[in-house]
């Protein structure tokens, strides 16, 4: 049975492979804010994360996606049993809105203005699993050598949060930023209720990584 997780990879990179060719599916999929407040197309939200703008764009977020979410998906189902793939799908979508609020609100009258991509789900679930897996070695492509996620995790936000002050980018660094955040909250809030201690968790870990 195909995990949540590729299930994802593979709907996202058909239909990102079918707009690449298909301007009207980029037009009616891309999060355009003016569409949303002025017509209510709130789907948007949603449907602009299932395609990106080109073949490195959408690569780059599904290995991250497949990497991370592998681990994330197969932790929430340990943590909460038969329905912690659903768990996981619902912090998967409700990142891609909530990773683009502080966009819709910056730009909702900027008919200049369009992003695509899921990177604000991505950053969700890159930041749940180095929650959840602090002491895991995290390498990019922008950092030869592995380095714990419990550092990673903080030169990420720092280094987000000031290409998003800086702007002018193409990137929305905005929703890597709110993204990475709303997947520590979801992870932490979701794994209290289902009677894991993530933050004493998150700590003990670290504390080991040191005592080594």
């Amino acid at each position: 049975m195909l995990s949540i997780t590729l299930i994802i990879v593979i709907i996202t990179s058909i239909i990102s492979f079918t707009a690449f060719s298909n301007e009207k599916i980029t037009n009616d999929f891309i999060f355009y804010p003016p569409a949303i407040s002025r017509n209510g197309q709130w789907y948007r939200f949603i449907t602009c994360g299932l395609i990106h703008a080109e073949i490195f764009h959408l690569f780059f977020n599904m290995w991250a996606l497949y990497s991370f979410g592998s681990l994330v998906e197969s932790v929430f189902i340990q943590i909460f049993g038969v329905i912690g793939k659903w768990i996981y799908l619902l912090m998967y979508v409700t990142a891609l809105v909530a990773s683009l609020l502080p966009t819709y609100n910056r730009h909702k009258h900027d008919a200049g203005y369009r992003s695509l991509g899921a990177s604000g789900a991505v950053s969700a679930v890159m930041f749940a699993g180095l929650l959840l897996m602090p002491d895991a070695k995290i390498g990019m492509f922008f950092i030869p050598i592995g380095i714990p996620g419990f550092l990673f995790g903080p030169l990420y936000l720092l280094l987000t949060a000031y290409m998003d002050r800086r702007g002018n980018s193409g990137i929305n660094h905005s929703a890597h930023l709110w993204g990475a955040l709303y997947g520590l909250a979801f992870t932490i809030v979701a794994g209290y209720a289902g009677g894991f201690p993530v933050l004493n968790y998150f700590v003990e870990s670290v504390q080991a990584y040191f005592s080594r």
